[in-house]
């Protein structure tokens, strides 16, 4: 999973970057004056990954990841994303919207978190509205495209209306037909309300909370400073200054819990002597969908899914003994997996 950490000019998008991910990418005016993103990528912690590795200590453990993409910043201060940047923002699967929600001298405005996100969005349909008049201009002069014609212009049609896509409703066939153009307002989206230390712990303020409720967004509110100093430090004493400061789980951890459940994410585990591990898979996927995320080979030669609820695994301490107890299922590759499962998968090539 790859999420872009995007945003207007002052908004401490790399802040975040490096309390997300722990790096010390440089911040500030001019620092990604060479126009190259900062890329960087995290495990996701799973107690459930722990315990497995606990149970069998394997030769590997092997936590699912997340990847992050700090999109450069144009010269000065501007409410316009840089053409560069959108063509960037057009290869992740999520955005995080960083909205800046402190006082900076060194700004021209102060912070105006409706402002910027009114801004942003407008930006996001823009972008789209040229992406998709420059293919519909082309398909309007072939025959046999009729359909995706007729798409493209109802397509057109609402963001010329400031719609973004994420509210359009879409057949699964039509999903895919766009898929290809990586349109930005149909990308799932967080925002990050980025706050000084003393609004930390605080609540999100009432209007940016009706504003992103109003546009089917959820929000995070971090002190991006705060955390990044925090993300430096060893576990221990990371979580004594915690303490301190009244933070009960770290930026890291609820950015993480939120993406997941923005792309409608989940894991499925798989454990043995040679490797523990977490895969990471949508919810709803089958057991044939999961057996391809490991590898094409299991997916084509599909025989059936032996799947046990990691926590009966755990408590009963073996595959054996889940078998005994009834825990251990034989399932075909319509099944639904459940997040948690711990699958071992039988196929033939």
């Amino acid at each position: 999973m790859k999420v872009g950490i995007a945003g207007f000019p002052g908004a401490g998008k790399t802040t975040i970057f490096n309390a997300l991910t722990g790096l010390s990418a440089e911040v500030g005016p001019g620092s990604s004056a060479a126009g190259r993103p900062n890329l960087g990528m995290i495990r996701v912690p799973d107690v459930r990954v722990d315990r497995l590795s606990a149970l069998f200590s394997p030769k590997k453990t092997t936590y699912a990841e997340m990847s992050f993409v700090d999109f450069p910043d144009p010269i000065g201060e501007t409410r316009r994303l840089d053409p560069k940047v959108l063509t960037q923002m057009r290869e992740v699967d999520a955005l995080a919207h960083v909205v800046r929600g402190f006082d900076d001298p060194t700004q021209a405005t102060a912070a105006d978190p409706i402002r910027d996100l009114e801004s942003f969005a407008t930006e996001l349909v823009i972008a789209d509205l040229q992406i998709v008049e420059k293919r519909l201009d082309r398909v309007r002069k072939e025959k046999g495209m009729e359909r995706e014609r007729d798409l493209l212009a109802r397509v057109a049609d609402a963001l010329e209306r400031e719609t973004e896509l994420r509210h359009l409703d879409l057949l699964p066939e039509e999903e895919a037909a766009l898929s290809g153009f990586g349109l930005l307002s149909r990308k799932p989206r967080l925002v990050v309300l980025n706050v000084d230390e003393a609004a930390l712990g605080g609540a999100v303020p009432d209007d940016v909370l009706a504003w992103t409720q109003k546009a089917d967004l959820e929000v995070l509110l971090i002190s991006g400073k705060v955390e990044m100093e925090l993300a430096e430090l060893e576990e221990e004493e990371r979580r004594a200054f915690e303490e301190d400061l009244g933070v009960e789980e770290s930026a890291r951890d609820r950015f993480i819990r939120a993406s997941y459940s923005l792309l409608r994410l989940m894991s499925f585990l798989t454990a043995g002597e040679d490797e523990v591990r977490a895969w990471t898979i949508r919810r709803g996927d089958s057991a044939l969908v999961a057996a391809g995320k490991i590898h094409s080979d299991i997916q084509r030669g599909f025989i059936r899914a032996e799947v046990m609820p990691c926590e009966a695994l755990l408590e009963l301490g073996s595959e054996a003994r889940c078998r005994e107890a009834g825990k251990l299922r034989l399932e075909g590759k319509e099944y639904v997996i459940v997040d948690g499962d711990v699958v071992h998968f039988r196929f033939n090539v």
